[in-house]
This record gives C-alpha cells, structure tokens and sequence, in this order.
C-alpha cells in the first residue's frame, strides 16, 4: 500500500502514514499546498497517476476527499464509487468490490468498474480500524516537486472561522460510543445518554431520528448521512436499528442494544442485549459504570 500526502510542512503526516502501516509514501510538500484547493490538489493527484499508473485509489470520503475524487475521476476517464462502507477484492481479475448504501439507505449496493483503470473509491472515516502506530517503521518515502502553474487555482481563502464546538466531536476515533434515538422521547432525555457516556469516558452519538427532531446537533448523527464509527464498544439507546443506522456502527468490536422493543432490528446485529425501558435500565448502569470507576 502506497500512501500519497500533499500538503506544506508534512513531515508528521508522513511519519503517521508510515507509523500506521504505509509500505512506502508518495510525498508532495510545497507552498502552493499549504491550504487545500481543489485545483492544485487535484493537479498534483493526476501527475502522480499517470507517473505511478496505480490500478487501484482510495481516498477518504472527508470534504476534501468528496470534493477532490469526482474531479480526478472524470480527469482520468474512470469510475467511481462514493462513500463507500466495505470492500472487497476479486484476487483474479484483480476488480474491487465497492460496497456502498442506495436508494436512500435502504439496500447495501455493490459496485464493480471492470473496464476502466484506475478504480476509485472515497470511504467514509471509520469503516476500518486503524493500525496501532510504529513508530521504529522504516519505509521509502519518494519526494515527488510538482508546481502549480500561475492562474490554474481559480479561487482563494479569504477568511477562515472558527468551527462551532459541535463540529469538532471526534466520534470517528472514540473507543466507547452511547447513542440515543427516537425511543428517547424528548431533548431533554439526552441527559441520560451523557451520564452514561460520562461514567464510561466515551463520545454521546445519535440516530438521524434524534437529529432530525432538533434534539442534538447533527455532529453526533451515526449513520448512512451521518459519521460512520467502529468503536470498540456501541451502546445503542432506543434506536430500532435501521439499515441507515447500521451501516454507520456495524463494525463495532462490541454492539449493546436497550430497547422495550424486543423485535426492534437493532438486536439481530448486537452482541448483548436488554428488553426494557431505557429510563429505568440507563441510570443503573450509569451508576455501577460510576462505583467501578472510582474503585479503579
């Protein structure tokens, strides 16, 4: 696996891509990639393409990525397949099975682009697990000197604001992840779902049901027009367990389900289980989650 950073000042990042597991890096480092444009990014991406003649590119579907990866595509004359939530590769014909969800959430869709190279696909943060970081790895990191030529970058930054608090929540890398839904009732229920969040160290998440109703922000929807995330514990509250809110959490090392609904969809793909009402079962929980903590 060959990892491509672009970027101004990124001798970090390339350690981290080494660290996590890169067989050898791709580095372009200069001034005219100190912020990200679509332009100069995409320009540097084709010139390493058609030097490199990958058969295959992964991209991760964050902004820059979503933004990026269509205009390589159509620039290389190939396919691509977004947001992608697994894959899959044919070892013999060598084609990646791309699977993304469709119609509005309610299949899982598998794409294949047999007959145009490379194949792109963007994947949602999250979908794999990251590698504990090595830090003694030594791989070749090949310095690649691509300029941006004068009037090709059509736009520039002119002012940048500060991201509201709720966009910084880091769900994709939580370890321990509650999340509450529709079966909540109210806003004000959430208060459950951060005490036990609390007592446990982990991140507050939420089904599209919730966010849609206005109860929390959207940062911390989980799910197909959400984050997808793969802690190493989900705790789903009073979520039913939609194919949309699955494809967000279902490789989860650990999956706990509480839901009055013993039928609720949410249980075929949980680990452990609990029928019951939430307001009775969560606060008992958040309190021996408490006793353990401070017996630790």
């Amino acid at each position: 696996m060959i990892a491509v950073v672009i970027g101004s000042g990124i001798a970090e990042a390339i350690q981290a891509a080494v660290a996590h597991g890169a067989d050898s890096v791709i580095a372009v480092d200069g001034k005219d990639y100190e912020r990200y444009a679509t332009e100069a990014y995409t320009h540097a991406f084709f010139t390493l393409v058609e030097k490199y003649a990958p058969t295959t590119i992964l991209i991760g579907a964050t902004n820059i990525g979503r933004d990026m990866g269509p205009r390589l595509a159509c620039r290389l004359r190939t396919g691509l397949t977004a947001d992608c939530t697994g894959l899959d590769v044919d070892a013999e014909s060598g084609n990646v099975a791309w699977t993304r969800p469709a119609f509005g959430g309610n299949l899982m869709a598998t794409i294949l682009c047999p007959d145009t190279r490379p194949q792109i696909g963007t994947i949602r943060p999250g979908v794999f697990k990251r590698n504990e970081p090595d830090n003694t790895r030594k791989v070749p990191v090949i310095q690649e000197h691509i300029q941006v030529k004068e009037g090709l970058v059509r736009t520039r930054l002119l002012k940048q604001i500060q991201e509201a608090a709720g966009d910084s929540i880091d769900l994709e890398n939580a370890e321990i992840i509650v999340s509450g839904g529709r079966g909540l009732g109210k806003a004000e229920n959430f208060s459950y779902i951060r005490d036990l969040a609390d007592a446990l160290g982990g991140t507050v998440g939420a089904s599209r049901a919730a966010v849609d109703a206005g109860w929390i922000p959207h940062a911390h929807q989980v799910g197909q027009t959400g984050k997808t995330v793969g802690p190493k514990i989900y705790i789903a509250c009073g979520i039913s367990g939609a194919i949309q809110h699955r494809a967000g959490m279902s490789s989860s090392d650990i999956i706990v389900a509480i839901n009055k609904d013993a039928d609720a969809p949410i249980f075929d793909i949980a680990d452990f289980g609990i029928a019951g009402d939430l307001f009775e079962i969560l606060p008992v929980l958040t309190q021996e989650a408490r006793k353990i903590k401070a017996s630790v």
